[in-house]
């Protein structure tokens, strides 16, 4: 997650003014609610993409830490103590990580106790392999362990994460991509039946007795195909917008957003190993789901 900043301001503030633009000169027009979705989408798009960058930075935290362990250990192994060790370390580049090994060093120079140090160190990388690697040279600190045989441990334990975190995003890799073609050829489907199926089926007629497609032809003639919202007053907008959700236009968008927020998070799943980050993924395929829908539609 990340903080709440001024400039996301920008961003919610055009993308009112499109939607108010879009009222006053689009209203009625097929590109009526398209428009709606660009705006939105403009709204959420710095936000969204601050949390990928976040996101990947800390994926970048613990193969800097790998080498900040190394350094580390190649300081303590050549007889400096672990504060001129650590200090040492800090002068070498990690990247985004260098901000918090200058703190930690900071930290241990201002005679900061090595464990308190280590713990916000941790916390403030928001790592759960970095926070792991901490707590165990916490407790090999306390207990008088010997460091440097604790830090070659680890030093071999961050390798074969690596390794397997690296094989894991190969082998997946194909499987996200054919995620993201599946729902796009869904998307095709849904459009080649809302605007070519549903039109033809629906102006065959009365389809006289009985049978099976003489039922289905009967029940979507029994539908609303389309539905218009109005936006003259609001007891009519909400009126309107239940008779739009109820029509076939309506129920195939909310069948493509659903599809959208469910295939964003198995690809999340499969992509990072955690459902919360296919909420990303969800986002820009329910835009992408509304955008087309809602075009086609009109």
């Amino acid at each position: 997650m990340v903080e709440f900043k001024k400039d996301y301001y920008i961003g919610i503030s055009i993308a009112i003014l499109i939607i108010i633009l879009d009222i006053i000169f689009l209203y009625r027009t097929r590109w009526f609610f398209p428009v709606i979705g660009v705006a939105v989408t403009i709204g959420w798009f710095q936000i969204w993409y601050d949390v990928f960058t976040t996101q990947k930075e800390h994926r970048e935290y613990e193969g800097r830490f790998l080498d900040f362990v190394r350094n580390f250990t190649s300081a303590l192994k050549s007889g400096m103590p672990v504060s001129k060790a650590i200090a040492h370390a800090a002068d070498n580049d990690y990247g985004p990580l260098s901000k918090h090994v200058r703190k930690l060093a900071n930290q241990v120079e201002w005679s900061i106790p090595l464990h308190r140090a280590l713990v916000i160190f941790s916390k403030a990388t928001k790592s759960d392999v970095i926070k792991r690697s901490v707590s165990t040279v916490i407790e090999a600190e306390q207990s008088g362990g010997n460091i440097e045989d604790v830090l070659e441990s680890i030093t071999v334990s961050l390798i074969e994460i690596k390794k397997i975190k690296e094989t894991r995003r190969a082998s997946i890799h194909n499987q996200v991509l054919q995620s993201y073609i599946i729902f796009f050829v869904f998307l095709i489907v849904m459009v080649i039946i809302q605007n070519l199926l549903l039109p033809y089926i629906a102006n065959l007629g009365s389809p006289g007795e009985g049978g099976f497609g003489g039922a289905a032809i009967e029940a979507i003639e029994g539908m609303q195909i389309s539905a218009t919202v109005s936006f003259d007053s609001f007891p009519e907008f909400i009126d309107s917008l239940g008779g739009w959700f109820v029509s076939l236009q309506g129920v195939f968008l909310m069948l493509a957003l659903i599809q959208g927020l469910f295939a964003g998070l198995i690809i999340g799943k499969l992509s990072e190993g955690e459902v919360s980050a296919g909420f990303k993924h969800s986002l820009v395929l329910m835009s992408i789901a509304f955008f087309i829908m809602t075009l086609m539609q009109g």
